[in-house]
């Protein structure tokens, strides 16, 4: 479990079990409540692009006695649409991102990204319902596919169950490491990659306020490339300024809530997000934000209410980077606006992405498809 879109499915199906019946296949091994799935053996060492493929194709063996089909990600995409195709039954997909919209995906695939694109397209045109996770999103996935008819795009926002995602008072993870709980702390959840802009938060860092510290949380680089190049940049960083703590590898659910829960403000500095489910954890544990106003973030994040957007532009990524540092300043530079902002995010994460009503949606759905 990793990701936005790992966080969905884990929620959504607990609470989609409490409705229908619901058997899920994943990648990897068995676990408690799903069926794993692992590559063809012989194609060990080939592009990760057609170890996807033999294990989508392990998942339509393995579901033929099922009403619909639901896939998440371009990785089980194809599993659904050849599901459909085998078993004539409906699929349906979850849009979490979109595969033109992130060709940086070549650094990490190279060819294999062609292959993934066209899984994505063809999975995409032919199945029965598309979920889009905001309204941003459905405009980015009939900018994409302008051969979908809109009535097959819904939208059905993500969601955070703010029962387990609330503020904690333990510290332990932060001052072991040295963090000073008495000054300012930035914060970034996330993995390496391109989309989540760890680099333009790590430039945006030389222009924080003296004493604000950076509390990084990234890790599963994409690459062991954007691997060198972020510890690089860490490095340079650490030398410069006091106060950065970088957390390389994936924490667990507590410590997550540990350094959000902390947190004066969280920093999401994406470059693409459909929607940002760490945007609602963030909030959820009472944390300011300040994020990019890219994709669906502007859903989720009310600007001046729950936190500051900062406009994200290619083209001028220095003045991105300044936007951000200015914005993470303003904010920490007013403690009671900070917390007012926090509050307003709890607020706004429990009254308004509930789960609960996330997974009957999606069972209305599922049940307009088959009708």
């Amino acid at each position: 479990m990793y990701g936005g879109a790992g966080v969905h499915v884990e929620y959504l199906v607990r609470e989609l079990r409490r409705l229908i019946d619901v058997d899920v296949h994943c990648f990897g091994d068995d676990r408690p409540g799903a069926v794993g799935h692992r590559p063809a053996a012989e194609l060990t060492g080939a592009n990760p692009a057609l170890t996807t493929l033999s294990v989508d194709l392990s998942m339509v063996a393995s579901t033929g006695n099922v009403e619909l089909l639901h896939s998440h990600t371009w990785y089980a995409n194809m599993a659904g649409h050849i599901g459909k195709l085998l078993h004539g039954v409906p699929h349906v997909i979850t849009a979490h991102s979109l595969e033109p919209h992130r060709p940086w995906k070549a650094e990490q695939l190279g060819g294999g990204y062609r292959l993934s694109s066209w899984a994505e397209k063809t999975a995409y045109e032919a199945a029965d319902a598309i979920v889009s996770v905001s309204a941003g999103m459905k405009d980015g996935i009939m900018d994409s596919y302008p051969a979908l008819d809109p009535e097959r795009v819904h939208v059905i926002r993500n969601g955070i169950d703010t029962d387990i995602y609330q503020p904690t008072d333990e510290r332990s993870l932060l001052t072991e490491k040295g963090v000073d709980l008495d000054a300012p702390i930035a914060s970034f959840v996330g993995r390496i990659t391109r989309q989540k802009g760890v680099g333009h938060l790590i430039a945006a860092t030389h222009h924080f306020d003296p004493g604000v510290q950076l509390v990084l949380c990234a890790g599963a680089p994409d690459t062991p490339e954007i691997a060198a190049e972020t510890a690089a940049a860490i490095a340079e960083l650490q030398e410069r300024r006091p106060g950065v703590f970088w957390f390389d590898g994936m924490l667990t659910l507590a410590e997550v809530k540990q350094v959000l829960s902390a947190s004066t403000v969280f920093v999401c500095p994406s470059v693409y997000e459909p929607l940002g489910i760490v945007n609602l954890e963030a909030m959820a544990c009472g944390a300011a934000v300040v994020a990019s106003d890219v994709g669906g973030i502007p859903e989720v994040v009310n600007d001046g209410e729950t936190g500051t957007l900062v406009h994200y532009d290619s083209l001028d990524a220095p003045g991105f980077e300044r936007d951000i540092a200015a914005a993470v300043n303003e904010v920490v530079a007013d403690s009671a606006r900070a917390q007012v902002y926090g509050a307003a995010g709890r607020e706004r994460a429990q009254s308004q992405f509930s789960w609960t009503a996330i997974a009957q949606q999606t069972v209305d759905l599922y049940r307009s498809v088959l009708a």
